[in-house]
């Protein structure tokens, strides 16, 4: 039976009744504050998808309206315009899209899919949707045809089937082209799937089909019999005409090239190997792989191109995916970085029966989309618009920004062009379709992305669109290893030991500052001049935790003051000085490694462009055998000259105006001697010598977790936001034993083997396989399965670790508290008068939920500021929340948002004489909040609003409790101020400000990706983000009026353009009968003389897209708008081609009559003799 502590209940009563009673008065103290938010200003809706698709399968292209489509293994459908046209759509069934098929200048677009379906999309709405869905039952769809200008689409099934659907009603004709009547009677075994269909340029009733085994067969579609059969002995991949329709030419699985004349099936009239290597006997040339598609487009005034891709031979096998561009006499062979998916070469007609004139060849990579330049010598490539270039690296973080100052942009721009690649074509862009959508908001965005490799991305991401302007390379700051043999030993992680972990920006003064998965802090200064840098500024900082195993007592807290920690400094300011330099450690194989960074940072000059130029870098040091921990949270403030990092030992203030270190302590440190939530250490660790190697006792009981956790730490250490799991930091458990000192009785022979043991076994989990690391599949079943068991005031879901289940023994448990948010502002860090005035300070929040506060002491500007030590002094805890802290803010007592102090840009560069001093931004209402503030705190599980500087809780809201925050923040709208929420159950939240009342929850996105978690970022005026594969970034807004006027903003895809005239037939052809035959495909499909089709072998399904479904689905005003604004556009077109033909005529007319006239003034008097 439970005992019963009535000591509990008594405690609980009170803290019930205290926080009662303080949320009363914290409602008398803001009944004076009004909110303008309501429920209905909010509504969620995703508005554009940026970044290359993922997993592409096939392409399609408009040569009209110049419009690309990519279709995607997971059913998407991505349309790219001119630069900034872009649209995103999704098949409901989610397969894969084997083919495209425009309707060419219709506006529409034909997918087919691996589920054996065929949807038809319309194109003239700038949110496609599908018309009409044909899905077949008994047969597997393999390839489709759509030929120009016609309604009829021919589709190719895997039992080499052939049926007609028409486009219009969607619905399947009588007419069926069996396998067994194309082929031979003679014919013994099947021919295999259709993989071509195309019918004769200069005969629309001949149909040309090629089967899998290699037959190829001419179908007259009038006499519903096989013309001519081309048999040869390898498959076939792909066929393309000569647009005069009398040869075709076939690529094989052997890397061959056959060409045949229509007339004679004989034999081919051509065989080459255009990668195989002649035999001096001349014998057939060796084997190559299978050319997996060919085109053949011709020319007027020089020799036709032929373009193909595979085809290599077999020796090759290092080489990369190549295109093989076949002009004349010359083989030009183009390497790519990604295997090919599809190309597509681009012409100037859309008629088959005409010279082609190609002029680019498209190339879908399986990672990137190259634009080739056919005009120019070289094949250059055409610079691409699109931002596809986001997972040039693996994005590691990101943050969003909104209303930037409106110089920022162009800044970064003119710093960026100069990066551009060089040698592109100077030609504009052939993909030019489309036209921009009127955009009500003009605020500029900016996204800043952090990447594996180091390198950060600047975009501009104003009015619905992303565009690059400005890469900054941070490995440039370190020195590279040159081989594997003189890689450091003192990397923490094996691969990409430069990735950017975690970054804070002050877009005012555009102070930049990274952190990097080797425990390393980059701050960054802006300038518009290039510098030569002789010697980088290093500081170097000695953080390790030197507890034992620390936890939350199952009773009552002993009330004892902290124990003074070894090896860390005072906090007082006065006494924290730079750590020593790196040549006083040791990095010997006779002992553990100590006072050595993870990176050596670069001793050369280093060149600077304008741009980004490094301030200053601060690095993390190893201690006594141990490497650093990483960094989980950042900031700067430029107003202050501060940055301060932590981690899950705890925090360290630096000043980069006088590259100084002013506080580097354990976050314990941070605490009140007297403070209720203090965990006292159990024993202090005692201090190793250098040689010796730590004895480890107890710890051998989590041996069993040590690879998968200490692993994940390890090769995975940049994707979380921060580790603090328990178990995981396997390295600190070592000193987490009661029995830890060197003359603890249990220190036998046996226990130095299993240090011995752990040793090797910590040394080999650094190059273990990076499958281990890389599965974070099964992280993400961890956040998205709730667990059963519960403790109040604790985080109990928490698949970043930060939760305590009872069932978990105290020497597993987490001792650590890490940083998880900082806050640098003027503020009230203790309880004070409210007549005083707030002043700079630096509020920190942990893992833990606690709040803590750092009173800071600012020299007088101007320089005293550079010469005089800044004052840091703890203050202790401030509120306490369930779950980690995720975010803070502050407001004044009208419930404004206070601004952080910040510094407005200036060069750094420039000479004494034009330089200026920074001026620091003045706060909005100085009057406002010099009275009171409240502080904003929300955490993984609730939010908090305290009044300042009483410190009193003013409102509490338990925002989730099966679930946790991934991501929250303050952001500023349109009508005022709310908290908005992201849970790894998929929901977003909004509360208002500052009565946390909610506004806004919805159930959007589960959590099935850590990638979602790491990058989903909020931003002010409504708008957030995040990347939904390695490739995409999905954004979307939460504002009833942003989608309102998505319509608006929205591009638009389909604009009217006059189709191209045909080709002109000549004289003697027209009189002889020597052009293109055309075909009444509606008089040969139609009902009427092919009859029915059977109704079981596909479905129809109207679609969603319809005009009717248009109707009601368009936003009222815009969408009869939008459809008004088309119809003129048309109707005006049609009326300016009769204006003109009519003038035309007019002007014809006059002409005759004037020439008449003239006839009959010059023979009026003459007689009939004198003719």
């Amino acid at each position: 039976m439970k005992k019963f502590n009535i000591r509990k209940v008594l405690d609980g009563l009170t803290a019930a009744s205290s926080s009662s009673a303080s949320a009363q008065s914290g409602n008398k103290e803001n009944d004076a504050i009004p909110e303008s938010l309501q429920s209905e200003h909010f509504q969620l809706c995703k508005t554009v998808r940026h970044g290359f698709p993922h997993q592409p399968s096939s392409m399609a292209f408009d040569p009209v309206q110049k419009i690309l489509a990519i279709g995607t293994q997971s059913g998407a459908l991505r349309l790219f315009g001119r630069a900034g046209v872009e649209c995103y759509c999704q098949h409901e069934s989610g397969a894969a899209v084997i083919q495209l098929q425009f309707l060419v200048n219709e506006g529409a677009l034909v997918s087919a899919l691996t589920d054996d379906s065929i949807h038809l999309w319309n194109l003239r709405q700038k949110q496609p949707a599908i018309l009409h869905t044909l899905k077949f039952s008994k047969e597997r769809i393999t390839f489709c045809h759509l030929p120009f200008q016609s309604k009829w689409l021919y589709v190719g099934t895997e039992r080499g089937n052939i049926y007609i659907v028409n486009v219009e009603s969607f619905t399947l004709s009588g007419y069926v082209i069996m396998w067994n009547k194309a082929i031979e009677l003679s014919t013994k075994t099947h021919p295999g799937p259709v993989v071509h269909i195309s019918d004769n340029p200069m005969d629309e009733g001949k149909l040309l089909i090629g089967y899998e085994c290699g037959i190829v067969v001419l179908w007259d579609l009038k006499c519903k019999k096989a013309d001519c059969r081309y048999n040869y002995d390898e498959a076939i991949h792909s066929v393309a005409w000569h647009h005069e329709g009398k040869q075709f030419i076939c690529s094989h699985s052997d890397g061959t090239l056959t060409t045949w004349n229509v007339r004679a099936p004989a034999k081919p009239v051509q065989t080459i190997t255009p990668h195989g290597k002649q035999s001096k006997d001349g014998k057939k040339p060796e084997p190559c792989k299978p050319i997996l598609k060919v085109e053949y487009k011709t020319t007027r005034a020089g020799d036709p191109f032929m373009v193909l891709s595979g085809g290599l031979s077999y020796d090759t096998l290092g080489r990369r995916s190549c295109l093989t561009v076949m002009h004349g006499k010359s083989t030009t062979v183009l390497e790519m970085d990604y295997p090919i998916v599809d190309f597509l070469t681009l012409c100037e007609t859309p008629y088959p029966n005409d010279f082609q004139e190609p002029y680019a060849v498209v190339v879908l990579l399986e990672k990137d989309l190259v634009v080739i330049d056919l005009g120019q010598i070289g094949y250059p490539i055409f610079e691409n618009p699109y931002p596809l270039s986001i997972h040039e690296s693996p994005v590691t973080c990101c943050e969003y920004f909104a209303d930037c100052p409106a110089e920022l942009i162009p800044a970064l721009y003119s710093v960026g062009c100069r990066q551009k690649r060089q040698g592109c074509s100077k030609k504009e862009w052939p993909i030019s379709g489309g036209n921009w959508g009127q955009g009500t908001h003009s605020y500029p965005e900016i996204l800043v992305t952090g990447h594996a490799d180091g390198s950060v991305k600047f975009w501009d991401a104003s009015v619905l669109m992303l565009q690059v302007l400005y890469k900054l390379k941070t490995a440039k700051v370190f020195e590279r290893a040159r081989g594997k043999e003189e890689k450091p030993s003192t990397d923490i992680v094996d691969e990409d030991p430069f990735a950017i972990q975690t970054l804070s920006w002050c877009p005012e003064s555009r102070i930049f500052c990274v952190a990097g998965v080797s425990a390393h802090v980059i701050i960054y200064r802006f300038s518009k001049q290039e510098v030569t840098t002789e010697v980088i500024q290093l500081l170097e900082v000695r953080l390790q935790c030197e507890l034992n195993d620390v936890g939350f007592p199952d009773g009552a807290v002993e009330q004892t003051p902290t124990l003074p920690t070894p090896g860390t400094t005072s906090s007082s300011p006065q006494e924290s000085e730079p750590t020593p330099p790196t040549s006083t450690g040791s990095n010997s194989s006779d002992g553990p490694r100590d006072n050595v960074p993870c990176l050596k940072v670069r001793s050369a000059p280093l060149n600077q462009s304008p741009g980004y130029q490094v301030e200053l870098v601060v690095q993390l040091l190893w201690v006594s055998g141990e490497p650093p921990q990483p960094i989980t949270s950042l900031a700067v403030n430029s107003a202050y000259g501060l940055v301060v990092f932590g981690n899950s030992n705890g925090l360290a203030v630096v000043d980069y105006l006088q590259k100084t270190l002013l506080l580097h302590m354990g976050t314990l440190e941070l605490y009140s001697p007297t403070e209720p939530y203090l965990r006292q250490p159990r024993s202090p660790r005692k201090t190793q010598p250098s040689g010796d190697i730590p004895p480890v006792t107890s710890c051998m009981s989590s041996l069993s977790s040590f690879y998968t956790e200490s692993v994940k730490k390890l090769r995975s250490s940049h994707f979380p936001v921060y580790e603090t799991n328990e178990g995981t930091n396997i390295t600190e458990e070592r000193c987490k034993s009661p029995t830890s000192g060197p003359t603890s009785p249990y220190n036998s022979d046996e226990e130095r083997k299993q240090q011995r043991f752990m040793q090797k076994v910590k040394s080999k989990s650094r190059r273990f396989s990076k499958t281990v690391a890389n599965d974070f599949a099964k992280m993400s079943r961890k956040i998205s399965s709730p667990t059963t068991e519960h403790k109040p005031e604790m985080d109990t879901n928490n698949a970043f670790a930060r939760s305590r289940s009872s069932s978990v023994t105290s020497i597993d448990r987490e001792s650590r508290e890490a940083i998880s948010s900082f806050q640098l502002c003027d503020s009230f860090p203790r309880k004070t008068d409210p007549a005083s005035a707030p002043g700079p300070s630096l509020w920190v929040g942990t893992s833990q939920g606690a709040v803590l506060a750092v009173s800071l002491s600012m020299p007088p500007e101007g320089d005293q500021r550079l010469q005089e030590h800044v004052g840091v002094s703890p203050c202790g805890t401030l509120v306490r929340l369930k779950g980690g802290v995720l975010t803070m803010a502050f407001l004044d007592t009208s419930g404004a948002l206070i601004p952080r102090p910040c510094e407005l840009w200036f060069e750094p560069n420039a000479t004494d004489q034009d330089r200026e001093r920074p001026k620091r931004r003045p706060p909005a209402s100085p009057p406002a909040y010099s009275e009171g503030q409240y502080a904003v705190v929300c955490s993984e599980k609730q939010a908090k609003v305290v009044s300042l500087p009483s410190h009193s809780c003013v409102h509490k809201h338990n925002i989730t409790e099966a679930s946790f925050v991934l991501r929250a923040e303050v952001v500023q709208l349109a009508g005022g101020l709310c908290i908005v929420c992201f849970c790894a159950n998929g929901h977003i939240m909004a509360l208002s400000l500052p009565s946390l009342r909610p506004l806004l929850d919805v159930n959007y996105l589960p959590l099935t990706d850590m990638r979602i978690a790491r990058t989903f970022c909020f931003s002010n005026l409504g708008q957030a983000l995040y990347m939904n594969s390695s490739m995409e970034i999905q954004r979307i807004t939460y504002i009833q009026e942003t989608c309102d006027n998505l319509q608006e903003m929205l591009s638009e895809l389909f604009t009217p353009v006059e189709t191209p005239e045909a080709p002109n037939r000549g004289f003697f052809k027209g009189l002889f009968g020597g052009g293109a035959q055309s075909l009444d495909r509606e008089d040969l499909f139609g009902e009427t003389t092919a009859g029915k089709a059977s109704s079981s072998l596909a479905q129809h399904i109207p679609g969603p897209g319809g005009m009717e479904g248009m109707k009601g689905a368009a936003s009222g005003v815009v969408g009869d708008l939008a459809r008004a604004r088309i119809a003129l556009d048309e109707r005006g077109q049609k009326l300016g081609e009769l204006e003109e033909r009519t003038a035309a005529m007019m002007a014809s007319a006059d002409s005759f009559s004037k020439h008449a006239h003239g006839i009959m003034l010059k023979y009026k008097d003459k007689k009939w003799y004198q003719l």
